[in-house]
């Protein structure tokens, strides 16, 4: 089998992709650890119970989908997550995804009980304006590798399928933590009551 070629994370032109789309950018989120990120200091925090700290990369991140949401594009995102949580989740889920809704992004969350839902796949990707994919690649331990550009029509026709099916069975961001109080707890929103 031949090596994927891998853009390397944080690269330029991957990161150019959130720029340049025109109508709408989605992710499917699977993975109930990542690990290896510059998240490690921010989870930290969230652990020991401290106040979220400010953080420059995530101004960035969220300056960038208030723009296009402001241009009438559309940034979803959905999660598959099992129970019990790990504490990655309850960090992404509250101090990860707050901020990011605020800005404008459409976020859900797929609760999985046993089964995973058999119209999803178990891997992670990005799709830009239902045309570009790009497969996440991770090792076993959630560390990002990667991205791959399938330029194959049948996997972005399935992608975009995928894409469908996450969105109609996923719960309002909002709606899912406030349904569990062990994460509405580190909301902002939540403590505004």
């Amino acid at each position: 089998m031949a090596s994927v070629e891998l853009i390397p994370p944080d690269a330029p032109e991957f990161r150019a992709l959130f720029d340049r789309f025109e109508h709408s950018v989605f992710r499917l989120e699977t993975l109930q650890n990542y690990h290896g990120s510059r998240e490690r200091e921010l989870l930290a925090e969230f652990l020991a119970g401290r106040p979220r700290p400010a953080d420059r990369l995530k101004a960035d991140w969220t300056s960038m989908i208030a723009t296009n949401a402001r241009a009438g594009k559309t940034v979803q995102r959905v999660h598959v997550v099992r129970k019990p949580l790990t504490d990655y989740l309850r960090f992404e889920l509250t101090w990860g995804y707050e901020l990011n809704v605020e800005a404008g992004e459409d976020i859900r969350v797929v609760p999985v009980r046993e089964d995973w839902p058999r119209e999803l796949p178990q891997h992670d990707y990005w799709l830009f304006d239902a045309a570009r994919l790009y497969d996440m690649h991770y090792d076993a331990d959630g560390t990002w590798l990667g991205v791959e550009h399938v330029t194959d029509p049948a996997m972005i026709v399935r992608a975009c399928a995928w894409r469908d099916a996450a969105l109609h069975l996923g719960i309002p961001w909002q709606s899912y933590v406030r349904d569990h109080p062990e994460l509405a707890e580190h909301l902002s929103f939540a403590r505004a009551r």
